[in-house]
């Protein structure tokens, strides 16, 4: 399940992409527009910094801004900084495996073989998703809703 920080992280990175080039958004600005605790949010952006999405400047003028293009910042890389690994279980990882004490066989063990077919799915979408096309998809949500309630 996506955490709380999993989720505010990617709400944060979105409203960075949606950022005019060259400008940057403080913490409270972003805390404010997503309904996010700014001491929450201060942490993760400090994780999302140290992961190398999100560039911080102090001062005067200063805030966050992506370190890159959204196009290019995949949802799966963000969400494992955040959140951890994408497997279900730890048996089902490729980047946190640990064999589970209680599997005697785990090449022929069911739960695990239906959890690795979850991980592959999880993966399959989030690892080809960047962050550019989730802004985009809510994008096109908002103006469908807008255009569906001036249509009324």
């Amino acid at each position: 399940m996506l955490s709380m920080k999993g989720k505010y992280g990617l709400k944060a990175i979105c409203h960075l992409a949606g950022l005019p080039a060259g400008s940057m958004a403080q913490s409270s600005e972003i805390a404010d527009a997503n309904a996010i605790s700014k001491k929450f949010l201060d942490t993760i952006l400090g994780d999302l910094r140290h992961a190398g999405f999100v560039h911080a400047r102090k001062g005067r003028g200063g805030g966050y801004c992506l370190t890159r293009p959204a196009d290019d910042i995949m949802v799966g890389h963000v969400l494992r900084v955040l959140d951890g690994p994408l497997a279900p279980i730890h048996c089902a990882s490729r980047t946190a495996y640990h064999r589970c004490s209680d599997c005697p066989d785990e090449n022929a063990c069911s739960v695990r073989l239906t959890m690795l077919e979850v991980r592959e799915a999880i993966a399959s979408v989030l690892d080809t998703k960047s962050v550019a096309e989730m802004r985009r998809m809510a994008e096109v949500e908002e103006r469908d809703a807008a255009a569906a309630l001036h249509a009324s």
